[in-house]
């Protein structure tokens, strides 16, 4: 299963990087801080961009959505290749005046869903509250990124005794059965203070939260071979994670295109938001890129028709005990390669064209490939690829890794996988594709 142990090594860092990454703005905040590392300069959208052949670059939104891009060494260039991903994950949101009392005894969390969650795993775990509080300071307001990093809540289950169909299916309601539990009567109060403490601030100062509940238990490697990893948030920071260090570490020697990596928040919601995939934000930065190469509009409408894109976002594997509910033809699993997702009704964006380009990076990577395709008679979902499509239009492959327990705050997948889109999406960023006149592609190192 393992060859010198690299399967698992890379499975131990992409833990690493979830169990610092609470919610969105954590990740983002990662990202940033590896590309700073790597030499990446920050930009700020306010700000006039000056970009150089050879720069390392990259700009974020909201805090919670960033895109990296690396410069060729040329002055020109033909196309952008961009990778994109997203960087939330199904949760329970803190609403305002958060603190419920109940019964003079107890003191709970009001949350709503954020994203199409399976509600019943987050029953009886380990949870906490992590996210982005703004501070007020003077007359400055200021965005402070909050994790308290202890087992603060917990959602608990109602005994058998009390529901005795309990194992033949829970109607579960949002606003009643899933409120975490904070604490006792005397913890009435307390809750605006252990955010300001995780802030290192007091309550007074704190004017805007963006806070979420998430999963406290770690991952872990499991199976006889060692050959799952389990986690939470592998939707979507698996792919995320992979497309961003495919970034940093692809060389930048063999480059006539502008590399990009993309990740978008609220994906989980419909990407409608100033920093998702239905927003301006990549649009924007390759409009500005181009204006900084001293492209004219026709320039850049040129480049952008002959750019490619990989959307990636985790794919459903062959449940073992629910094998029925897959194709009869297009079954993934884990371990076995980087999945290619196709539907008729385009809620992904692959074609003809976008699967074969993908097969052939893959190739060329010696990365195996596999194809996902929803059952006739079964609805999936959809991810960000046709979304942002709708704003900058270009060939797209969606792409993912097969897991199971898609939006359970604890999901699994396969630790061959991880290394499997590393390679994969590096060799994307090493690789020109080149569109010809005559219709043709064409795929140059």
């Amino acid at each position: 299963m393992t060859e010198d142990n690299t399967f698992i090594d890379i499975s131990k860092e992409l833990m690493t990087f979830i169990e610092k990454s609470p919610t969105a703005f954590h990740v983002v905040a990662n990202f940033a801080e590896e590309l700073t590392d790597a030499g990446f300069v920050r930009l700020n959208e306010k700000d006039r961009w000056q970009l150089y052949p050879g720069g390392k670059y990259y700009v974020t939104r909201n805090d919670s959505s960033i895109i990296a891009f690396r410069m060729p060494a040329q002055e020109s260039f033909t196309n952008f290749q961009i990778a994109a991903a997203h960087s939330d994950s199904p949760s329970f949101k803190v609403k305002e005046n958060p603190e419920i009392s109940g019964d003079n005894n107890y003191v709970s969390l009001n949350v709503e869903k954020y994203g199409g969650m399976l509600m019943q795993p987050w029953f009886d775990r380990p949870l906490s509250v992590a996210g982005r509080v703004i501070i007020k300071e003077g007359s400055a307001y200021k965005p402070v990124l909050v994790n308290v990093d202890r087992d603060l809540c917990m959602i608990p289950n109602l005994a058998i005794h009390m529901n005795r169909d309990a194992n033949s299916g829970v109607n579960l309601n949002a606003q009643k059965d899933t409120i975490p539990l904070l604490g006792e009567a005397s913890s009435k109060g307390l809750f605006a203070d252990i955010i300001a403490d995780a802030a290192q601030t007091n309550a007074d100062s704190v004017v805007g939260r963006d806070l979420f509940l998430y999963n406290r238990q770690p991952g872990t490697i499991w199976g006889a071979d060692n050959e799952f990893i389990s986690a939470p948030r592998l939707d979507d920071i698996m792919c995320a994670y992979s497309c961003m260090n495919a970034l940093i570490d692809s060389d930048e020697g063999n480059q006539e295109s502008v590399a990009v990596c993309a990740v978008f928040d609220n994906e989980e919601v419909g990407s409608t938001t100033k920093q998702g995939a239905d927003s301006t934000f990549l649009e924007n930065v390759i409009t500005r890129i181009g204006i900084c190469a001293g492209k004219d509009e026709e320039d850049l409408q040129r480049v952008i028709s002959q750019s490619f894109m990989i959307s990636a976002d985790n794919a459903h594997a062959v449940h073992p005990n629910y094998m029925d509910k897959a194709d009869p033809t297009n079954r993934p699993y884990m371990n076995k390669g980087i999945v290619i997702k196709f539907n008729a009704n385009q809620k992904y964006t692959t074609d003809a064209v976008s699967a074969a380009i993908f097969r052939g990076i893959c190739k060329r990577a010696e990365v195996p490939v596999q194809t996902y395709v929803n059952r006739s008679d079964i609805a999936g979902g959809s991810t960000l690829g046709n979304i942002s499509n709708s704003h900058v239009s270009l060939n797209t492959v969606d792409i993912g890794l097969a897991q199971l327990a898609m939006h359970s705050p604890y999901e699994t997948a396969g630790i061959m996988d991880i290394r499997y889109m590393l390679k994969a999406v590096r060799e994307f960023f090493e690789t020109t594709i080149t569109t010809n006149s005559n219709g043709t592609y064409t795929l140059e190192s």
